[in-house]
């Protein structure tokens, strides 16, 4: 039974590509590990939606994923795991990890001044879910949060070197540095796909948060702790399954993840769930 358990794949959701940076350190590790990647792409974003609607699509992304016979589900979405959390933990009977603990607790353990910085979606920033959580960890440590609403799109129509991207990014961040943070957390799983020049806008001064990276620690110590890791000694398996297939989906996916996803990918109707 317990290896029957162990051999269950992973599931992660996200509103689009955003959650294939979180996708990617997972495979880093745990390369043993069988996966079920659901992107939410005929809805994105999710950072612009009402908080009833949010609930109303986690609810359905994580049903979906429950219908495919996960162990864990991965909720790599800053957006629900800011506004929906509860609502999910109290309707399946499954292990959860979201992004918003792990990046909280390690900004929190890592800033030296007690001053971080948050971009996000408008939906995690209006929630103030980080503020909360880090101010519990430490009552001293001041948090600066600022929505940064276009980066999501850039990131789905694989705007990352780009110009434009760069203006958008200085004149998002020149707001937080103002601030003297020394820390920043990307609050939304798209925005890892940027790091790289949100780092050289930041500076050596700033130490960035990659949200993709601290939930993938958190989810081998969690199947660790439950005795759930793959004991299978070979390369896991990867489904992609979305509820509309862009264009430019399979080109942003098998560069980010240097794979050929081809036969890969598959079409749902998440109304269904």
């Amino acid at each position: 039974m317990k290896r029957k358990i162990q051999n269950k794949p992973i599931g992660i959701f996200d509103s689009g590509v955003g959650g294939l940076t979180v996708l990617k350190e997972v495979l880093k590790q745990l390369p043993n590990e069988n996966i079920i990647y659901f992107g939410d792409t005929a809805r994105v974003p999710y950072g612009s939606k009402s908080v009833e609607t949010i609930k109303k699509f986690a609810m359905q992304d994580s049903s979906f994923l429950k219908s495919m016979d996960v162990k864990m589900i991965v909720v790599a979405c800053n957006t629900v795991s800011s506004n929906a959390m509860n609502l999910l933990r109290e309707n399946f009977d499954i292990p959860f990890v979201d992004v918003l603990l792990p990046n909280a607790m390690y900004a929190s353990q890592v800033t030296r001044k007690k001053r971080i910085g948050v971009i996000g979606t408008p939906a995690t920033i209006e929630s103030g879910a980080y503020s909360k959580i880090i101010k519990k960890f430490n009552k001293s440590h001041k948090v600066f949060s600022l929505a940064t609403p276009l980066l999501v799109p850039l990131a789905e129509e694989g705007l990352v070197e780009n110009k434009a991207t760069e203006i958008i990014l200085r004149d998002y961040l020149k707001k937080l540095i103002k601030k003297d943070i020394d820390t920043l957390i990307l609050g939304c799983t798209h925005y890892p796909l940027f790091e790289r020049k949100i780092r050289e806008i930041s500076g050596d001064n700033v130490q960035v948060v990659n949200s993709a990276r601290q939930t993938a620690r958190t989810v081998k110590s969690m199947l660790e702790d439950l005795g759930m890791l793959n004991s299978d000694n070979k390369k896991g398996d990867i489904r992609f399954f979305l509820s509309d297939i862009p264009r430019n989906f399979r080109k942003i996916a098998q560069r980010f993840l240097k794979q050929n996803i081809a036969g890969k990918v598959s079409k749902i109707d998440i109304e269904n769930y």
